[in-house]
């Protein structure tokens, strides 16, 4: 049975050049330690990073105040509004002066409900001024949640004296909530409405005083910028402080990394859709840019049927410089490209490079792309990735041409890599300026995360693609934590496994959770892809779609069983989910990261089912 799928526009593009990337080579050097360890450092050196964020904004401003900043669609998919770099320093110390007003200091926060928005980032940078450390909570936790649990939780750590939503009305259920732990709390909503709800715009057009600039005087590398909460994954979500001097280290070290070019005058576009309360876009992406003086886009598209539309209505208007997401997206976008020349034509047009991050990008899709590239601009295109986690901000990148998929790279200048054995694998550790001194009000859980020299634990596996030449980077090993071993002592290495599955059987599956610790094969569940399923309701074909869906997987799996070379790459049984995975659960982040403990843990009947002697209903043996 072959898919059916958007045609690729070119054969093999393997010797076509790549476009230059504007980063230095790669350039390291390892310690070899007595214990098996390895300390991996760039010889390259961090640029200079800005003082704190506020400081950079206020320095931005000076430099170009007319520049267009920030712009968001109006309702509906409207025109652009926006807000340019003068307009937002104007607002974000006017919000500063009304925080002060309030008698906020560095002690208290302010919580942050909603999305991506113009108001959303001028009250995490009015926050920033005054010196409060704002604390962004995934919206999901209001609008999704059903018991708010995650919600009062992190209320909770962070207690903060104001509460900022987009809407009162649509948030007002959330909002209920936290004023039923603390009905002091000061609620701010962008469109002013709300029962007892102070506008946005009121406080953003307070005067600033003296009081604003001495605030801001005061920030340095140490001071908490934000509260940034960990996915919850493992349990409640920790929170994590962030400093100026964490992320002005991200921007220190990337900066560290580029190549003097000529200014050209030319302003970097961004288009983000991925949430703010992650590290990924509310921190590395967003601080970059505002590095740049660059533009940024809030997409308010997401990589989800019947969102990605959005992004693609975007993708026609703003042609990116440099465009991040997550592999998912990246899937989405191919196959949306495939079938429209025009959305090609838009995307390409001032593209340098890609990046990637979160989760491994699979060879399919990679060389999707790139045959998109080629078809568009006679050249490949670069894929970079980031590496790192709430707690440690970016840590490593890929600043190097590469073809291969999966690598994590090589620390950033400034950052201390560790690799401690850990059984068959190398955990990855690191120290240096982007990690966190630890979790906010939870000093058991601090002091298990770092080892005795300090080094932040991530729990990840890493190895070099090659031992005897480092340069050539690390690629991730799976997760020290999530992998297991069969009955028959063989381990599984689930994080390299599931995007391989995935890749096998793409179009048609969105995701997988590995399963078989102690049992005599692997097993998977599988999650189908909306648009795949699609595909096969309207093939004309015998049967209906679940049976078309599982025919197409054995015959898949039956060929990458093939040539998996060995029983902890065999698949053994699998079933298809039919039950999307469940926020409340943890069973997916709002990147769309899947959880696999979670799921495990809460589809326990499904894995009995797999390994029952009898397969159970909805069982396929391969």
């Amino acid at each position: 049975m072959t898919p059916p799928q958007g045609a690729s526009p070119v054969g093999d593009v393997s010797e076509v050049p790549f476009k230059p990337l504007p980063m230095k080579g790669p350039d390291v050097s390892v310690d070899y330690r007595p214990d098996g360890s390895l300390v991996i450092t760039s010889n390259h050196a961090p640029g200079e990073g800005p003082r704190s964020i506020a400081h950079l904004l206020a320095q931005k401003a000076g430099e170009h105040p007319d520049r267009p900043y920030l712009k968001q669609r109006e309702p509906g998919h409207g025109p652009w509004r926006g807000v340019t770099y003068g307009q937002a320093l104007r607002a974000v110390e006017g919000i500063a002066q009304w925080l002060l007003d309030q008698g906020l200091t560095s002690d208290d926060s302010v919580m942050i409900l909603s999305g991506n928005s113009i108001e959303h980032a001028l009250m995490t940078l009015g926050a920033y001024t005054a010196g409060v450390p704002a604390a962004p909570v995934s919206p999901a936790y209001s609008l999704i949640s059903t018991d708010h649990a995650k919600l009062k939780h992190c209320f909770d750590k962070v207690a903060p004296r104001v509460v900022f939503a987009q809407s009162g009305t649509l948030f007002a259920k959330a909002l209920e909530t936290l004023r039923t732990i603390d009905p002091t709390v000061l609620v701010v909503t962008a469109d002013g409405t709300g029962d007892g709800a102070v506008s946005f715009d009121d406080i953003a057009a307070t005067v600033p005083t003296l009081a604003v600039e001495a605030s801001r005087e005061t920030l340095g590398p140490a001071t908490v910028a934000k509260y940034l909460f960990t996915s919850g994954s493992t349990g409640m979500p920790k929170a994590v402080a962030q400093t100026h001097g964490m992320m002005a280290g991200v921007i220190a070290g990337q900066d560290g990394l580029k190549l003097d070019e000529p200014d050209d005058g030319e302003v970097s576009q961004g288009l983000e859709w991925m949430p703010w309360s992650h590290i990924s876009a509310g921190n590395i992406s967003f601080n970059g840019l505002l590095w740049a003086g660059g533009t940024l886009h809030i997409d308010e598209g997401k990589p989800l049927p019947g969102m990605f539309e959005t992004t693609i209505k975007n993708l026609y208007e703003v042609s990116p410089i440099v465009f991040g997401s997550a592999p998912i997206a990246f899937s989405m976008l191919a196959e949306a490209m495939e079938n429209d020349p025009v959305l090609r034509a838009s995307f390409f047009k001032n593209l340098r490079y890609m990046g990637y991050g979160g989760a491994t990008l699979s060879n399919d899709v990679y060389t999707r792309i790139q045959a998109l590239a080629v078809a568009e601009t006679g050249h490949r295109i670069p894929l970079t990735t980031m590496y790192g986690a709430t707690e440690t901000q970016g840590i490593t990148v890929t600043h190097w041409i590469t073809e291969r998929v999966g690598l994590v790279g090589l620390p950033l200048p400034g950052i201390q890599l560790k690799l401690a054995p850990n059984g068959s694998k190398f955990e990855v550790r690191v120290k240096g300026p982007t990690v966190a001194a630890g979790y906010h009000k939870d000093p058991e859980k601090t002091a298990a995360a770092f080892d005795e020299e300090g080094f932040y634990c991530l729990g990840d596996a890493a190895r070099f693609v090659d031992p005897d030449d480092p340069a050539k980077g690390l690629v991730f090993d799976g997760r020290v934590t999530e992998d297991f071993k069969l009955d028959s002592g063989t381990w599984v290495s689930v994080g390299v496994l599931r995007p391989d599955l995935v890749a096998a059987c793409s179009p048609y599956i969105a995701d997988a959770v590995i399963c078989g610790q102690d049992k005599g094969y692997v097993g998977a569940l599988f999650w189908p892809s909306p648009s795949g399923l699609m595909a096969l309701v309207a093939d004309p074909g015998p049967g209906t779609p679940m049976d078309k869906l599982v025919a197409f997987l054995k015959e898949r799996l039956a060929a990458f069983n093939a040539s998996a070379g060995g029983s902890s790459r065999r698949i053994g049984r699998f079933t298809v989910m039919t039950e999307p995975p469940s926020i409340d659960a943890g069973e997916i982040t709002d990147k769309g990261y899947v959880n696999q403990r979670a799921t495990l843990e809460r589809r326990a009947a499904l894995v009995e089912a797999l390994y029952a002697a009898e397969p159970g209903e909805g069982v396929v043996v391969v």
